[in-house]
């Protein structure tokens, strides 16, 4: 059904909601490859309170989704259906030191901002933060990671809340993390965690930050519309060095090109669809398949309904 369909049907279960709800709001000026078809209803809490208030009202066939910032999010070009949840900056966006060696953050908080905020408080242990385009609730799901160090190294406890809007808060263990991986239930929104670094000097710090940044800066596209890395990297290997293995190192798709610069990297180059990128994906899964027999996995999530008539298979099928 239509946003405004969705939105009459459930609004006389929503009295006191404090937060913003939008139908058929479109996804393509919330994602980074700027790409893709509307959510039916995209609502945007106020707070935790709100949020829970929100998910205990909403009937239970209903299907929700929680996204970020969009920095590594593919939007298909049928839309989402159901109810997109994305937090918001100003109630899921806070930074706080909470002990000698903790701060707290909320799931809308950028990554690059709690990497500040520990240079701040004189923590280490957070530089690699600083070079990963995304928001919090996204690095607590997939352990994001870079230079050598994953979010799991610093996690202690996450908050979250399931789909019947009930607090849980979850220890590191409990999240059960793995490479690029988090066992955590999938139908749990994350809203906030604390984390743990290490005294630091402020120079030390600083030049760790300062040598993600210049790394970022030489070797990936970060001023084009992109979605982050495309795939994982495979077990003793590298994704990129398969997909130039395979000479698809600026393949084009439509508006989607393969980065000449990271080839690790999809770009919307300026007319890019949903399908453009997601087809542009498999078929490099299927060359590198091909080549070299490893069957890359999408580190980018891929969300959403086809168009009718433009269903992309796997690897193409294969």
């Amino acid at each position: 059904m239509a946003g405004a369909d969705l939105l009459a049907r459930i609004g006389d279960r929503l009295e006191g909601i404090r937060g913003r709800l939008t139908p058929d709001s479109g996804m393509d000026r919330i994602t980074w490859f700027r790409a893709g078809g509307p959510a039916e209803l995209l609502f945007q809490p106020a707070d935790e309170a709100d949020l829970a208030t929100f998910l205990a009202a909403l009937p239970e066939e209903i299907p929700v989704l929680v996204v970020g910032i969009g920095s590594n999010l593919l939007v298909r070009d049928g839309g989402v259906p159901g109810v997109v949840i994305r937090l918001s900056a100003k109630g899921f966006g806070q930074v706080e030191r909470v002990g000698d060696r903790t701060l707290r953050a909320g799931a809308a908080l950028p990554d690059k901002r709690l990497a500040a905020a520990a240079l701040e408080a004189g923590l280490g242990g957070f530089h690699f933060y600083h070079g990963i385009p995304g928001a919090i609730g996204g690095a607590l799901r997939m352990n994001a990671g870079a230079n050598g160090v994953e979010t799991r190294e610093r996690v202690v406890e996450v908050r979250a809340f399931d789909r019947k809007g009930d607090l849980h808060v979850l220890t590191n263990a409990e999240m059960g993390y793995a490479y690029r991986h988090s066992a955590a239930s999938s139908d749990l929104i994350f809203t906030a965690a604390v984390f743990e670094g290490y005294p630091a000097e402020e120079t030390e710090i600083r030049a760790k930050m300062d040598e993600v940044q210049h790394h970022r800066e030489t070797v990936q596209p970060i001023r084009e519309k992109t979605g982050g890395s495309t795939f994982k990297n495979p077990p003793e290997s590298s994704a990129w060095k398969e997909v130039d293995r395979a000479g698809c190192r600026g393949l084009v798709v439509g508006g989607a090109q393969m980065s000449e610069l990271h080839c690790n990297f999809m770009i919307n180059t300026g007319t890019a669809t949903g399908h453009d990128l997601e087809l542009l994906g498999e078929t490099v899964r299927a060359r590198v398949l091909e080549t070299s027999g490893i069957r890359l996995e999408w580190e980018i999530k891929r969300l959403g309904r086809f168009q009718d008539g433009k269903v992309v298979e796997p690897f193409l099928g294969r």
